[in-house]
């Protein structure tokens, strides 16, 4: 067991040091040209939220191996030689919190600033922001903590009289007690009179963590739930949209329509700049940005895509070959998204949503996947995860494509300011807590008797004035609305394709006769 909590240990370690290199090489090819040699702090907050958010889902799958270091121990106390992981979640989902709430609001704050401004302005326009913000959720956490920081678990009180031992037993499914005294010993006959609450205040640590999971939750339900349909069909449907053949010159020259649009834009933009400068910063000052932010949007995409179809330069040739093989791995890759999304919805209504669950579903393949190979079934059950996080994101940037009242910060190699990164890193650090819970409960059979089922499993859900929305499932049946209302969405606009492609097959057929 020794050896196996020290290798436990060290791919722990290669693991962090690998998340963090890959993290700083995501940094550097994502980053805008404009924050070259520049903008430290915002890169390392990046960067180190990145990190923590990957360790926190990563941690799931090692509270299980963690588990299984001491289940055939010979020896009492064996368990606790193993990693302390109920310390460890709470340390990182608290570093989680200070980093959403506090440390990513101030880099934003400074980072957008006005560069007109002196860097201690900045830091102190930024500061003070933060500090507001820190004195609204201190006096927040604390009255709520003293009024409802309480966990009530449901309970039965069993009980049964004392006899001397006898020299038989004499029990039945009509008598399950010792004597004849009390009946109330067994939970499976008990009466519903004999359910009582047990209350006891839960850690102020774990009250940072439950609230963070709920307004993680809100976010995640929302933006997982657009995402996890959006994400691979948005890459199918890119397949069916793409370019079919290169266009002529003359054609290239007639569609640049949008230099008109770019100048327009350009003339928008710099009638916001001036409102900035004489301080009208108003609510129609931000919903216009906003507009002008998913025009510009809209306007790369159709650039870009103009450019595809007329590619330029000596290697034209061999750029239109990997533009074709680019639409085909999104073809592939969504298609292989779409079953996973399928097998997540599956999952949810069979094992979560119908009391008592059909199956473990998902449950057993990464049990069974264990049996072939070790990592195996804990690679599977982290990609799971991970896919979670990645439909946030696009579910993200979806809505920000198509609501005026939610900001949009798209994610584009080469060409991502450092607002962009900041706020995509804190949508994925608050929504990780909610996905580390999400998958606790929803492999629960996989994560048995580990310390994140002890945090998210019982603490959280029976946590006084939360634990309704578990008890009724309302997070999971909104995810399942959302899903469902996005697959809709997208029908719709395949019924359109299908109804084009039967009328010109009409039309073809119509020709020849």
């Amino acid at each position: 067991m020794g050896d196996f909590n020290l290798a436990l240990v060290i791919v722990a370690i290669i693991v962090c040091v690998l998340v963090f290199i890959f993290n700083v090489y995501l940094l550097i090819n994502y980053q805008h040209p404009d924050d070259a040699n520049q903008a430290y702090f915002p890169k390392f907050v990046v960067v180190f939220g990145l990190t923590i958010a990957a360790i926190s889902i990563l941690m799931l799958p090692a509270d299980v191996a963690n588990r299984q270091a001491c289940r055939h121990a010979i020896y009492n106390g064996a368990c606790n030689l193993t990693l302390p992981m109920k310390d460890l979640w709470l340390a990182v989902y608290i570093v989680d919190a200070l980093l959403v709430f506090f440390v990513i609001p101030f880099a934003m704050f400074y980072y957008e600033g006005d560069q007109d401004k002196t860097v201690w302005k900045r830091m102190k326009s930024a500061l003070l922001w933060v500090i507001v913000t820190a004195v609204v959720c201190a006096l927040l956490l604390g009255i709520l903590y003293g009024l409802v920081g309480k966990v009530d678990f449901t309970v039965r009180h069993l009980s049964s009289s004392t006899v001397s031992f006898p020299s038989s037993w004499d029990f039945s499914s009509g008598q399950q007690c010792i004597g004849n005294g009390a009946k109330q010993c067994s939970a499976y006959t008990a009466s519903a009179s004999s359910e009582t609450t047990w209350t006891m205040r839960s850690t102020f640590p774990e009250y940072i963590v439950a609230l963070a999971t709920i307004v993680g939750s809100v976010l995640f339900t929302i933006f997982g739930g657009v995402g996890i349909a959006c994400l691979p069909l948005s890459l199918i449907f890119s397949f069916i949209r793409r370019p079919k053949a290169v266009i002529t010159r003359s054609q290239y020259i007639k569609q640049l329509n949008w230099q008109k649009k770019a100048r327009e834009l350009k003339k928008t933009a710099d009638a916001l700049h001036q409102e900035e400068r004489s301080g009208n910063k108003g609510r129609k000052w931000r919903k216009n940005v906003k507009t002008v932010e998913k025009e510009l949007l809209l306007l790369e995409e159709d650039v870009k895509a103009l450019e595809e179809m007329y590619p330029q330069g000596e290697q034209a040739e061999a750029t239109w070959a990997m533009t074709v093989l680019g639409y085909l791995a999104k073809l592939v890759l969504g298609v292989v998204g779409l079953i996973v999304s399928v097998a997540w919805i599956a999952h949810i209504v069979i094992y979560l949503l119908i009391d008592p669950p059909l199956s473990p579903f998902l449950n057993e393949v990464f049990i069974k996947l264990d049996d072939v190979w070790g990592l195996l079934g804990t690679a599977a059950f982290a990609f799971f995860c991970f896919y979670l996080l990645l439909a946030v994101v696009a579910g993200a940037m979806m809505l920000g494509l198509k609501l005026v009242f939610i900001t949009i910060h798209p994610m584009k190699w080469g060409a991502t300011l450092m607002n962009s990164f900041l706020f995509n890193v804190g949508l994925i650090l608050l929504c990780s807590i909610s996905v580390i819970q999400f998958c606790a409960t929803a492999f629960a059979y996989y994560s048995q008797a580990t310390a994140a089922q002890e945090i998210f499993g019982h603490t959280l859900q029976s946590l006084r004035g939360i634990k309704y929305l578990y008890k009724y499932n309302v997070f999971q049946i909104a995810f399942i609305i959302l899903a469902g209302l996005t697959f809709v969405y997208y029908s719709a606009f395949l019924f359109d394709y299908v109804v084009k492609a039967f009328c010109i097959f009409r039309d073809i057929a119509l020709s020849i006769r």
